[in-house]
């Protein structure tokens, strides 16, 4: 009788054992089931080739071709990325790329409204209306009021006639209106309507004025600055300009430069830890 009590001690701790190996093994394909599972998720966070759409804050003097080609090396694509809606290279702010199948979404999204803030300078013009070229024609400015800033504004809500700065990406007769401007060739532009849904001042400490402003497609913010300046009768340039919206995306989503390569690469080098795994 104690022999075969002893027999049954050892089965059942040959039992436990096992049971603990086997349970042990359990866990460790749950965890790697759990870490493969995670792996793919990260690998599959971008693909570029489908089809993504990537919201970037442009650094300050980039083009916006400059950062196309930028997600274009590091993603590895020389095709199917664009973006939708130029920024100039003096503004900062929201610029989307859309990359493989979502390319076919970019006049969707260059259609939608765009929000912008900014800062103009009273008292002087420039001939870019803005920082690419020097201060000139300085007028006083001491008679201004807050009131009157504020109030003049108002004609430039709704819908308007726009002339498109002489620096800017407008064609005429096939060449960009900028070409003409830095030659000092002085070329006619056709206005065209845009509509100014909403022109805040949000801050004025002369001769810096701060601003708000929503607007549509084809708007552009230097122009509304030049013709503000100019009703008041004493020149304006725009010393910056930040794109904080367009349609439902916004800035504070969009990713820095530095930030989306570093994810990438990451990516990029996780994927090819895990292949060499398999």
């Amino acid at each position: 009788m104690f022999v075969k009590s002893i027999q049954i001690k050892f089965i059942l701790e040959i039992i436990h054992k096992i049971t603990h190996i086997i349970q042990r093994i359990i866990l460790k394909i749950l965890v790697h089931l759990v870490f493969d599972i995670l792996i793919a998720f990260l690998i599959m966070a971008f693909n570029f080739e489908l089809g993504e759409v990537i919201l970037v804050d442009k650094p300050y003097q980039w083009t916006s071709f400059d950062v196309v080609r930028k997600v274009c090396y590091t993603i590895k694509m020389r095709k199917k990325v664009g973006h939708a809606g130029t920024l100039d290279p003096l503004a900062t702010g929201l610029l989307i790329l859309c990359t493989g199948k979502m390319t076919k979404k970019i006049d969707n999204y260059q259609a939608a409204e765009k929000e912008y803030t900014g800062e103009l300078i009273l008292g002087f013009t420039t001939p870019s209306v803005d920082l690419e070229t020097v201060p000139e024609n300085e007028k006083d400015i001491s008679h201004l009021t807050n009131e009157q800033i504020i109030e003049a504004t108002e004609q430039f809500k709704g819908i308007i006639s726009q002339v498109p700065p002489i620096f800017s990406a407008v064609k005429i007769n096939g060449t960009r209106a900028y070409e003409h401007a830095r030659k000092g060739e002085e070329k006619e532009i056709e206005p065209r309507q845009v509509e100014i849904k909403e022109f805040e001042i949000t801050a004025i400490n002369l001769p810096k004025v701060s601003f708000r402003i929503v607007c549509s497609k084809g708007t552009y913010i230097r122009s509304l600055v030049r013709d503000l300046g100019a009703v008041l009768g004493v020149g304006a340039y725009m010393s910056a300009l930040v794109r904080t919206r367009i349609g439902e995306f916004r800035l504070e989503d969009a990713w820095k430069m530095e930030d989306f390569m570093n994810e990438v690469h990451n990516s990029q080098t996780t994927q090819s830890s895990n292949e060499s795994l398999v």
